[in-house]
């Protein structure tokens, strides 16, 4: 087990860190959740670009052949930065569904697009909760004249209102399975959700005989599984990198405000706060690294260290940008500084894959207690 990040892997830290430095600092991050589409299409394809998109893809496909430890490396600078972008959406839910599932047919159209940033993809699988159906919830698919269409709701889906190509699961007579929709099919209406962060959309999407391609795996749940775990380490890396800068932005303005005739930071009291921070991404960074690792070298440990990586990881990302607001006093409380983008987005991303309980509950039950 390997713990400690590469040459190459701090080399493409800094070269992410760097560019999100240049393209999507604070007044770009703004400006790109407030637009049409929720992210910046030059940002989106920069990342292409430094092939952030593709690092799992391998390389015959058209991207990086690298593995998850790296993907993890890359969504932790886009939570520091709190970089708007369908990452994970696209470049997580979509790419690994595609690589799990046994249609080579669909990899082949799809992954090096995807790897690209020429095609958005996403995944829907939620019907009105956190929790994922492994059976396809309310959604069915039948047979029509040779062809698949689809009916039912799925609510939420990442970037579900702007992805090109949309990855669903629904029941069929035949148990649960995947389908591929285009985004602009008939019969598929997509309706922008209002979320607490502003910096992730997401979108209810109603199918209404909507035209479907049904993708070949051999065990469709199986295949849910996989993908469920992988985007829980894919989340939590992008948790740590939002704890790290509420962290660092907490000790930076604990030096600088004076009250009392004293810096902040002076106080034990403060002093403690960000001490606890620290502590808590340490550890967050350590079962991030565990969980990474795993998804590449040990599948048979992934489902227990990615549940792991949610249960700690999520409500100690969310607890650290709690304490960054309170820390900041009433600035912290205005629209005007980024504290609360990151506790919003900390909050949301605590529930995004299923509240705590769920994952605590998941945690038990894989470990046989």
């Amino acid at each position: 087990m390997k713990l400690v990040l590469d040459a190459e892997q701090q080399q493409l830290r800094a070269a992410v860190r760097k560019f999100l430095a240049d393209r999507s600092p604070s007044a770009k991050v703004r400006a790109a959740m407030e637009s049409d589409p929720g992210h910046d299409a030059e940002v989106w394809a920069g990342l292409a670009d430094l092939g952030v998109l593709g690092l799992v893809v391998p390389e015959e496909l058209g991207g990086a052949g690298a593995g998850h430890v790296e993907r993890a490396v890359a969504a932790e600078e886009l939570g520091w930065a709190l970089t708007p972008a369908p990452f994970l959406a696209s470049a997580v839910l979509a790419t690994d569904a595609l690589l799990t599932l046994d249609d080579d047919a669909a990899r082949t159209e799809l992954l090096p697009r995807l790897a690209a940033g020429e095609l958005v993809g996403t995944v829907a699988v939620a019907e009105g909760g956190g929790a994922w159906d492994r059976t396809g919830g309310a959604t069915t698919a039948a047979e029509r004249d040779g062809s698949w269409v689809l009916d039912g709701v799925k609510t939420p889906v990442l970037a579900g209102d702007t992805a090109d190509v949309v990855l669903v699961l629904a029941g069929t007579p035949d148990g649960p399975g995947w389908f591929a929709v285009d985004g602009d099919a008939a019969g598929l209406t997509r309706t922008r959700l209002t979320g607490l962060d502003p910096t992730r959309r997401v979108a209810k999407l109603a199918f209404a005989a909507t035209p479907a391609r049904r993708l070949a795996t051999a065990d469709a749940a199986a295949a849910l599984d996989v993908v469920a775990d992988l985007a829980a380490v894919a989340l939590a890396a992008e948790q740590v990198g939002v704890m790290q800068r509420a962290m660092e932005l907490t000790v930076d303005y604990a030096k600088v405000r004076v009250q009392f005739g004293r810096p902040i930071g002076s106080y034990q009291a403060v002093k403690h706060g960000c001490a606890d921070m620290y502590s808590a991404w340490e550890h967050a960074v350590s079962v991030l690294r565990y969980a990474a690792w795993t998804a590449d070298h040990d599948r048979t440990e992934l489902p227990v260290a990615a549940a792991l990586a949610q249960t700690y990881i999520g409500p100690a990302a969310f607890t650290t940008a709690t304490g960054m607001v309170q820390y900041h006093g009433g600035i912290g409380y205005t629209w005007e500084h980024d504290a609360h983008l990151y506790y919003k987005r900390a909050k949301s991303a605590e529930l995004l894959l299923g509240a705590p309980a769920l994952h605590r509950a998941r945690l038990a039950d894989r470990l046989g207690v």
